[in-house]
């Protein structure tokens, strides 16, 4: 090997060297510090792009189940207001069969028949509930018509639609359920008054009946309310269990191994010193030319 002294190959060498161990020890001390494998688009350009999709998705997927949830809350809202009038139809049916009693004068019953007036108008009230400003129950046939004379016409009903899934392709119908409708055969007086006035005990006999195919066609509509209660909890439950996955797929790509990185930070910074070292002799090597000039 030639001595010369323009060229100091062996330092170059050595500084190269340097300069990308100084690169690779910046980069596992920023992923360190970071806790991400992955922090330009330099590090991983390919798992970066599938990391951002990956990361929408799990944002769409917690926004998804957030809705699941307020409309799962405006079905247990809507149940608690049916558990109500299920409350106020019991205590009509009672007061109807207790003005069934021959024993009582035409004053006890017009005092039966006050309360059941009174409960009439506050089953009025309940049409008017609202969850967020969204209304609980459809106009049903309280706006003009008639019940079905066999039961319940879930024709009535409103349907609202409930995203299941991030990507929007699944979809799930809840019902603004038509409490109007049962409330409308109670409480119209121009078709009901002959049957809904207990003052009489004849017309008490009557309303008992009604009042029965009401709560039949009650517990109708808190039936279907709790089956889609149950269903959105199961889909609240798939999309809790596809975010888990999706974070999961997420962390392979994006997330740092600290234990394999902390590795590489050791052997990094003893390259450093390493090559620190040589390049300060190689730097030294040169000096050897001035004793061949002395």
């Amino acid at each position: 090997m030639s001595v010369v002294i323009n060229t100091n190959s062996a330092a170059t060498s050595a500084a190269y060297n340097l300069s990308n161990t100084n690169v690779n020890l910046q980069r596992s001390l920023n992923r360190l510090s970071s806790g991400s494998r992955i922090n330009s688009s330099y590090d991983d350009a390919g798992g970066l792009a599938v990391s951002m999709k990956l990361s929408a998705s799990i944002r769409r997927t917690d926004a998804t189940l957030a809705n699941v949830n307020n409309s799962i809350a405006f079905l247990q809202t809507q149940d608690g207001v049916i558990k109500t009038a299920d409350k106020i139809l019991n205590r009509m049916s009672e007061l109807a069969t207790l003005a069934q009693d021959v024993t009582k004068s035409t004053s006890d019953l017009a005092l039966y028949n006050t309360e059941l007036t009174q409960l009439k108008g506050q089953l009025n009230l309940m049409l008017d509930e609202e969850f967020n400003g969204i209304s609980l129950f459809s106009e049903g046939v309280a706006a003009g018509g008639s019940a079905s004379a066999n039961g319940l016409d879930m024709d009535t009903n409103s349907t609202l639609v409930v995203v299941a899934s991030h990507d929007g392709n699944q979809t799930i119908g809840i019902t603004q359920v038509d409490l109007n409708q049962i409330v409308f055969d109670i409480t119209d007086t121009a078709s009901t008054s002959s049957y809904m006035d207990i003052s009489t005990t004849d017309n008490a006999r009557d309303a008992v009946g009604y009042i029965q195919t009401a709560i039949q066609n009650l517990a109708t509509l808190r039936a279907n309310n709790g089956a889609e209660q149950s269903r959105l909890t199961f889909a609240a439950d798939m999309l809790a269990v596809n975010k888990t996955n999706l974070e999961a797929a997420n962390s392979r790509i994006l997330d740092v191994d600290v234990a394999d990185e902390s590795t590489k930070l050791a052997r990094f910074n003893i390259l450093q010193q390493a090559g620190t070292a040589m390049l300060a002799q190689a730097n030294q090597s040169t000096q050897s030319i001035l004793r061949l000039i002395s």
